[in-house]
């Protein structure tokens, strides 16, 4: 079974910064995109940045200048270093790829999510 666990999520005062992880395991073909959403309390769940194996990537403009993702093909792990955090940020960040088993057959995955809180 695939499988993404998130890390690195936790209380931090605004303008701190955070570091989240996310590692992909279980039958893998190939990872595709990977990334990172959010979802606060009463707000749908919004992208915050993906990137392609050949690293093509997809943000929110709003996070530009402060959130960068990275990811690591060897481990299948994504990044997001977060930095000049503020409170609208506080949300649940959800680990999300797009994984196949074969050749074929893509499917999406997600994380539990890690809390990210972040005090004014």
């Amino acid at each position: 079974q695939v499988q993404l666990v998130e890390s690195g999520g936790g209380l931090v005062q605004a303008g701190g910064s955070l570091r989240l992880s996310c590692a992909v395991s279980g039958s893998i073909y190939r990872v595709n995109s990977m990334g990172w959403y959010r979802q606060a309390p009463g707000k749908q769940r919004e992208l915050v940045a993906t990137m392609t194996t050949g690293g093509n990537t997809v943000s929110g403009d709003s996070l530009k200048g402060r959130f960068t993702i990275s990811r690591d093909n060897a481990t299948n792990t994504v990044y997001l270093q977060m930095s000049s955090l503020k409170p609208e940020d506080t949300a649940v960040y959800y680990c999300n790829a797009d994984i196949s088993s074969t050749s074929y057959a893509w499917s999406q995955y997600w994380g539990q999510g890690t809390q990210v809180t972040v005090s004014s």
